[in-house]
């Protein structure tokens, strides 16, 4: 089973026999934690709301499957019967406890594989691990059914200066090295057409999807949320900052 079967089974099957599931347990209001991948077709997103539309046609599978299970939730509100759904959609989800942003970049400073994409130049929206808590607790009761709702920490930030403060939050200085992003999205072509070619199952160590989507901007706007939800971030980034540290120094 490659990439693609892998992507289609955990995040569209699984996302599917979890409704059936929910359903079946007389659950009244299902929450999903969506992801703005699922709008990404490997252009900048900027100021992007939820207007913008799902990329079902993705070229990238991660992405690609990722709108599909967003789709199947949406589709599966039915105010008839009671059963709500609702999709919550986090950016860079970060602070204590990640296991998966910060380990692996500061497991690739350590061997010295990392290096800035355009100088890590490129602005994002990020989601504190608090922020998206107190909003899935929110979305419990509050929210329209069928709807999908980003939920941020406020203003973009560049990503750089973002990471190095996180890197610096965990006693981690970033080197200053660079690389320009259109060979980062060669080399991802081109691990991925050498994997296919050899009939590798697994994923190459660097997929086109993540070197696209890391060389983007993605800009994007929580008003809708805070209308609807009532949403109001009660962490800052330097609330989120403080707790890494604390977290480091345990």
């Amino acid at each position: 089973m490659g990439p693609w079967e892998d992507y289609w089974r955990v995040n569209v099957d699984g996302t599917k026999e979890l409704i059936v599931a929910a359903k079946g347990a007389d659950v009244r209001r299902f929450v999903h934690i969506g992801t703005e991948a699922a709008l990404f077709h490997g252009q900048h997103m900027r100021n992007v709301d939820e207007h913008y539309p799902l990329s079902l046609s993705s070229p990238y599978p991660y992405a690609r499957t990722k709108a599909h299970a967003e789709k199947a939730v949406r589709e599966a509100n039915d105010p008839g019967t009671g059963f709500t759904t609702i999709v919550v959609r986090p950016r860079l989800v970060w602070g204590p406890g990640d296991q998966t942003i910060l380990p692996v970049v500061t497991q690739m400073i350590a061997k010295g594989q990392f290096a800035w994409i355009d100088g890590g130049r490129n602005k994002t929206s990020t989601t504190y691990i608090g922020n998206l808590t107190h909003a899935m607790n929110l979305a419990l009761t509050r929210g329209k059914g069928g709807e999908a709702y980003f939920v941020l920490d406020g203003e973009p930030v560049v990503f750089r200066a973002f990471m190095t403060r996180m890197l610096q939050a965990v006693g981690v200085t970033p080197p200053t090295r660079a690389v320009p992003g259109w060979l980062v999205r060669t080399i991802a072509y081109l691990g991925e057409t050498t994997y296919r070619a050899l009939n590798i199952k697994s994923k190459p160590p660097l997929t086109r999807f993540a070197a696209n989507i890391m060389s983007r901007d993605c800009t994007l706007v929580d008003a809708k949320a805070r209308r609807e939800m009532d949403y109001a971030p009660p962490f800052t980034i330097d609330d989120g900052l403080k707790a890494l540290t604390a977290e480091y120094n345990r």
